[in-house]
């Protein structure tokens, strides 16, 4: 479904995060969260980003997006240098990058039903019309698999995993061509997953998304991405496709967490659309450093 044109592109991307100096104690040093970074996520693609927790992944997602100021590098829409622009430009022009948050029901007014919330995000970007809101957020919660009431709702009265699908319709109003989901699935039972993950695939093959999918769950990537990227300390250290990574991978930490996988009894990814084939790891423990492994 992809194809081999880059729609974003990161080139020698670094960001430090913190650091502090006070006279009255010792300096805090920044830390170098993302680390000469260069990745190109391709048109139509869906491009895994795994690591443990610390790795660098959201960090690396939210400067795409433009909600983190990058150190240094490049970052390029359709060839198009987006790094470092002025925040309202670069809300304009990166619209068409958008962000699932891992935790849906934070970015929801608790006090505002789900259609005023989503109507009042066509209002900001000025997309559509008072008139013609309303049957836009009708059609794109039915898109997501809500009824006609959801809209009359409020945030409370949704399940986790309903609440994920809010997420994704707000973004999609939108009209996004990458969506980089951070964790999509963290928190929610297997079953309620697959649902999620399957409607995800949808939306890319009917939308013609591009994902730039985060997770530390190696079996939902496995089964999602044609590509996958590992992260390890900011930096990526292997990138290939997703058969080969899983099949023979090559760097000492894409090994470790392929060997540290745990084995659940049954094929991983099941509940999830066909389309990718699945491993299962004994789970072992993780080594504190890996770094003297080559």
């Amino acid at each position: 479904m992809s194809d081999a044109t880059p729609i974003v592109e990161l080139r020698n991307l670094s960001v430090r995060l913190g650091g502090s100096k006070s006279w009255l104690r010792r300096g805090v040093p920044p830390v170098q969260a993302v680390n000469d970074v260069s990745l190109c996520l391709r048109c139509g693609e869906v491009l895994g980003l795994i690591g443990e927790s610390g790795s660098g992944k959201t960090t690396l997602g939210r400067t795409v997006l433009g909600l983190q100021r990058e150190t240094s590098g490049e970052i390029l829409l359709d060839g198009r240098q987006v790094g470092g622009l002025a925040s309202q430009q670069a809300r304009r022009v990166r619209r068409a990058i958008q962000y699932v948050h891992q935790d849906a029901a934070a970015a929801l007014d608790p006090w505002w039903s789900i259609g005023r919330t989503l109507r009042e995000g066509l209002a900001i970007h000025g997309v559509g019309d008072a008139g013609e809101r309303p049957q836009r957020v009708g059609a794109i919660l039915s898109a997501v698999g809500l009824d006609g009431t959801a809209a009359r709702r409020y945030p409370h009265e949704f399940s986790g995993g309903q609440l994920r699908r809010i997420a994704l319709a707000r973004i999609l109003l939108l009209e996004p061509r990458v969506l980089i989901l951070d964790e999509p699935t963290s928190g929610l039972d297997m079953s309620v997953q697959a649902t999620v993950l399957n409607l995800l695939l949808e939306l890319r093959r009917r939308l013609s998304l591009t994902y730039l999918f985060i997770s530390h769950d190696l079996s939902v990537v496995q089964r999602l991405a044609d590509r996958v990227a590992i992260m390890y300390r900011g930096q990526i250290v292997e990138t290939a496709p997703t058969r080969d990574v899983f099949a023979r991978p090559v760097h000492p930490y894409t090994q470790t967490l392929l060997a540290a996988a745990p084995r659940v009894g049954r094929r991983v990814g099941a509940g999830i659309a066909p389309g990718r084939h699945a491993v299962a790891e004994e789970a072992r423990p993780m080594p504190a450093d890996i770094s003297t492994q080559g």
